[in-house]
């Protein structure tokens, strides 16, 4: 016996049944939002996981291609591996979710999300993120929710809460908040240019509506909710606590990380776990958990030192920003490279450019969105962190960083018909120690603009952390965290824009929840820092783009033909358009709409190949003069090619104004003549002279 739960939701029904299906799981919510539909289930062992020192969280989020009526493509038929945005939803879900576990549950728990059915209008993603909220607060896995999440847009300046297909086409602003029942969570953002004020207004109305279906939620805890389960705590012991404070005084582990030198805080540490693990020899229950205790011994020094002392670990002030520099063209043949530097994170952008033809195809739920013009690549190799290990691609994290900086700089680039380019750039980790995914959004603007991307304004990106006390009053606000501040710390918010606005949000927590007074500072902050970045460090190395694409990238010129004309240039089976490539060395793209873009590296070709495309598409009228090659010679005349495909005809006697008997007298295979147009001859074929032309 199942039950059925629903309410209104921005003018569409969401509903949740419990029971009906995936009985077994330890919570599971089958859900409806309009036609989509999303199973949503929770699962945990019964014991802890042994050797970790983390809570092993896993979220997955599946597209099922039968959602919209697809069958798989490849040899298999079946869905491979998970496509970007099935790993950035699945980030979105873990994000306000892990922070509300027990901190010493060491259970494996998996989070499923399998989308069953796609109603564009109803997003999928969404969904997921209120199903497994809501399997979550049913289920007998601690959990200290439950929260909710919402989708706010923007049309012409009017917010929109979860938006519709067509909505989400043209709106400024796509903003997720998920949200506890007094604080929010979570925020990820994308937006044209969109003021900071106005951001957190955005923000607050999300925050308003999520606190409606946590009412929701609640009537359906209360009805089918279990009772939570006990757990095997893997808290450390106080005791160890107390016996590594007799070995190590905080004053002596405050002067061990009291560094801005990653390298050094790092063998500081080290010689006291030496120290601690030569002491504790006889004690190998402590011995298994002091890897634990001494990274809460450092993080109760190093939030200590910040909250109260407003010390931070580098001795910079609580609003510093650490030594930036940037710079340009350090590679020498690719089409642009910029790199960005900030204290001991350090990343180098390349820019490459090529026709649209090589944008991303999409093969996903979203029938909207087939290809992707802009791609931007992110890759953090062992090296950067002065670690070893093999590389096997890109994880989620960089597939998130990856796509974070993406939706930074779309809103700044030009349109198809101002650069018809399909653009790619690769962040390239050379050193980190925070914030890396904000220093690709700045090296990449550089990289952008080296490359003669006309790109509308620059964008840079900062992070700002916190420190909180045992209030919500008591608490810090740091500008640009370097990585022990962020691995202490309780946020991790970072914002990139322009001077006008925001164009990313991404923020990432360890607690219950933010105020809307932290969330303000916060913003505030990145914009003064942002600001500096763009004004002071990035500005007097490349203010704007340059005028023209690099010497080494492909130029590309647009024409536009009459689209009836489109299978004329093309050819059967491609044959004209080919013969012109080949002749050439260019590409082309032909669009529906008849737009012709010849891309290459060398003018006179790619003049040569658009002076084919015009001749194939024009119509040949009287006393218009062309040039064409001899391909054939008749007794009475000779055939000539003025592009691929077109042909015409010049009569023995309009060859010489002088009578000849043979055309072989006056012309030879492969001769390149001008001709002027006579019209079309008895047999409807164009015919063309060359002593009319000659006589003009």
């Amino acid at each position: 016996m199942y039950k059925s739960f629903s309410m209104d939701l921005a003018g569409r029904t969401l509903s949740v049944d419990v029971g009906r299906v995936a009985a077994q799981a330890n919570g599971a919510a089958f859900m409806h939002y309009g036609d989509t539909v999303v199973l949503s289930t929770v699962t945990a062992s019964e014991k802890p996981r042994e050797g970790i020192d983390f809570f092993p969280l896993s979220v997955e989020y599946e597209e099922k291609l039968y959602s919209v009526g697809k069958i798989p493509g490849g040899f298999i038929r079946r869905e491979g591996k998970a496509s970007e945005n099935a790993i950035l939803t699945s980030r979105v879900i873990d994000r306000p979710m892990r922070p509300l576990f027990p901190k010493d549950y060491r259970n494996d728990v998996t989070l499923n999300n399998l989308v069953m059915s796609v109603d564009p209008d109803c997003s999928p993603e969404l969904t997921a993120m209120l199903g497994s909220a809501i399997c979550t607060a049913i289920s007998d896995i601690p959990f200290d929710g439950p929260t909710a999440t919402t989708q706010i847009g923007m049309i012409n300046g009017e917010f929109v809460v979860n938006p519709n297909a067509s909505q989400r086409a043209v709106s400024d602003l796509q903003l997720t908040v998920a949200s506890t029942r007094d604080k929010v969570i979570m925020i990820e953002a994308g937006a044209n240019e969109v003021p900071e004020a106005k951001m957190i207004e955005a923000i607050f109305k999300a925050h308003e509506v999520n606190g409606q279906v946590i009412a929701f939620i609640d009537t359906i805890v209360a009805e089918c909710g279990k009772e939570k389960h006990t757990y095997t705590s893997c808290a450390v012991p106080e005791e160890l606590f107390a016996a590594m404070k007799e070995i190590v005084t905080p004053a002596q582990m405050e002067e061990a990380v009291f560094t801005d030198v990653k390298q050094v805080r790092e063998e500081n540490i080290r010689v006291i776990k030496d120290k601690l693990t030569e002491s504790f020899a006889d004690k190998d229950e402590w011995l298994a958990v002091l890897d634990e205790a001494v990274y809460q011994y450092q993080k109760k020094t190093v939030r200590k030192m910040i909250l109260k002392d407003h010390k931070r670990p580098d001795g910079r002030k609580i609003d510093e920003i650490r030594r930036l520099a940037a710079e340009v063209d350090l590679l020498p043949r690719v089409h642009g490279s910029g790199m960005f530097t900030r204290g001991q994170t350090q990343i180098l952008t390349v820019t490459t450019l090529a026709p649209l033809s090589e944008a991303q195809k999409l093969d996903g739920l979203d029938e909207f969105e087939t290809s992707k013009r802009y791609m931007h690549h992110y890759n953090f190799p062992s090296y950067s962190v002065g670690e070893t290990k093999p590389s096997r691609g890109p994880g989620r994290r960089e597939i998130g960083h990856g796509a974070l900086a993406e939706r930074a700089l779309v809103p700044v680039l030009p349109t198809e018909a101002e650069f018809p380019y399909a653009i790619r750039t690769v962040s390239e980790t050379m050193e980190s120690n925070g914030s890396t995914s904000q220093a690709s959004i700045c090296a990449s603007s550089l990289s952008l603009m080296a490359a003669g991307v006309p790109i509308k304004k620059p964008v840079a990106g900062i992070s700002c952390g916190l420190v909180t006390g045992e209030t919500d009053e008591d608490y810090l606000v740091l500008t640009d965290i370097q990585g022990l501040e962020d691995f202490f710390g309780d946020m991790d918010f970072k914002v990139a824009g322009t001077h006008q606005g925001i164009t990313a949000i991404q923020m990432d927590i360890k607690i219950h929840g933010l105020t809307r007074q932290i969330i303000e500072e916060a913003i505030a902050n990145t914009k003064i820092a942002r600001t500096y970045i763009l004004d002071e460090v990035m500005s007097p190395v490349i203010s704007k783009a340059r005028d023209e694409v690099g010497k080494y990238a492909p130029k590309i010129v647009q024409i536009q033909i009459d689209p009836a004309k489109i299978g004329d240039v093309v050819g059967q089976r491609g044959k004209t358009i080919n013969a012109i490539i080949e002749q050439t060395g260019v590409k082309i793209d032909i669009t529906d709409d008849g737009s012709v873009s010849v891309c290459g590296t060398e003018p006179v070709m790619m003049e040569t190949a658009i002076k084919m495309i015009k001749t194939i598409v024009t119509e040949f009228e009287t006393g218009q003069v062309f040039e064409g090659k001899v391909i054939s010679i008749k007794e009475f005349g000779a055939f000539l090619e003025f592009a691929p495909g077109k042909e015409g005809m010049v009569h023995i006697s309009k060859i010489s104004k002088e009578r000849i008997d043979h055309v072989e007298d006056v012309l030879t295979l492969g001769d390149v003549v001008k001709v002027v147009c006579l019209g079309k001859d008895k047999m409807g074929r164009i015919s063309f002279s060359i002593k009319d032309y000659k006589e003009q």
